[in-house]
């Protein structure tokens, strides 16, 4: 296992930087996610650490040692690719095997380590096959064995679920983590999707533009994100955002006004997530608004609400679609959840908007016609 640093690392194609100077400490045996859009530098971080790209400046250690210099095929890191890349002409037992021509290894070795990385990924029934004879699913295991079987310090996961099924993808992220836990190797997955990073990792390093916009536990970047991006970036449904301007203890959000817990000035923009939302009959608790749009989901249903402060989406769990479209209703935040960002995107720590007070101030809305 290994200790991975960075130490102000860019990278840049001609005039061009694509990652900005980046400095990174993962702990020997964490999952760590790369999450962002794509083009924010997270698939280049992780070919740096493979050895494929090398740093235009700055630093990359593994346990303390600079391997900048190393070869990608002498640095013991196991790498599963989006596409998978496995050779069309070779058998699944040839394929996992094909890291190992590299190492001095005795045959029995060899066909030793490729039983127990297909068995522990559950395809030593597939080991005569070739890439074509399988299923996407198949050959992923196929692309996960084979990272495996190099008994890796290090494994890098590129998108590795992004071409399964909805219901595949469940399953792998199970596996992965049941996978990572077992062995414990330091590891990094790449994925623009929340959900994998959110339930598969220890900490999320979220990117954007060629840097990182904030690392932490996933609860954190929920929570507590450090800014704009972040807080929309993360959560789904993405966060209601509208704009406003604080004065003293007041938000000023378009005709409404909300307490503030303490004194500010200057714009900002409020947020406050789908899901923090209660919808209540009573419009004189909390700011109201009327509801446009009703789509039920199953075991949850997302409302629509046209507000003097602009559209709010809320999300409530259950079967029951308790509100219609057209009807007025009352916007309560189940607890002190809102949160506010300055003119430059920065959450502004410690301050939230009351939303469920009844000092709420705001014009009557006009009835739909």
């Amino acid at each position: 296992m290994a200790k991975i640093t960075l130490d102000k690392v860019t990278k840049s194609w001609g005039e061009t930087q694509v990652l900005k100077p980046m400095n990174l400490t993962i702990e020997d045996g964490e999952f760590v996610a790369i999450l962002g859009p794509s083009g924010c530098g997270k698939s280049t971080t992780l070919f740096l650490l493979a050895g494929l790209y090398a740093p235009t400046a700055g630093q990359i250690a593994f346990d303390g040692h600079n391997v900048n210099r190393v070869d990608a095929r002498d640095r013991n890191v196991g790498i599963v690719f989006q596409s998978y890349a496995l050779y069309p002409n070779l058998t699944v037992r040839e394929n996992i095997a094909f890291p190992l021509r590299f190492k001095a290894m005795a045959k029995d070795e060899i066909a030793k380590r490729v039983g127990e990385a297909a068995k522990l990924v559950q395809i030593d029934a597939l080991l005569d096959r070739r890439p074509s004879q399988l299923s996407g699913g198949q050959q992923q295991r196929v692309a996960l064995a084979r990272a495996l079987v190099k008994e890796p310090n290090i494994l890098l996961l590129d998108e590795p679920l992004s071409n399964l099924d909805a219901t595949l993808r469940i399953t792998m992220r199970a596996e992965l983590k049941s996978i990572q836990k077992r062995l414990g190797f330091t590891t990094l997955i790449v994925t623009h999707d929340q959900i994998e990073a959110i339930t598969m990792a220890d900490r999320i390093i979220c990117m954007n533009n060629g840097e990182i916009a904030q690392i932490g536990t996933p609860d954190d970047l929920y929570r507590r994100p450090n800014n704009l991006f972040v807080a929309c970036f993360i959560g789904t449904p993405p966060m209601n955002r509208v704009k406003g301007k604080a004065a003293g203890r007041r938000l000023r959000l378009g005709e409404m006004s909300l307490d503030l817990n303490v004194q500010y000035d200057g714009e900002v923009t409020f947020g406050l997530r789908p899901e923090d939302i209660t919808l209540v009959s009573d419009a004189d608790v909390a700011f109201k608004g009327e509801i446009v749009t009703v789509e039920p989901m199953g075991r949850e249903v997302f409302y629509t609400i046209d507000t003097l402060a602009g559209p709010i989406h809320a999300l409530e769990y259950g079967e029951e679609v308790r509100h219609a479209p057209g009807a007025s209703v009352g916007i309560k935040c189940k607890s002190d959840l809102t949160l506010l960002f300055d003119i430059s995107g920065n959450r502004i720590v410690d301050l939230h908007a009351y939303v469920s007070h009844q000092s709420i101030r705001a014009k009557t809305l006009k009835p739909a016609n």
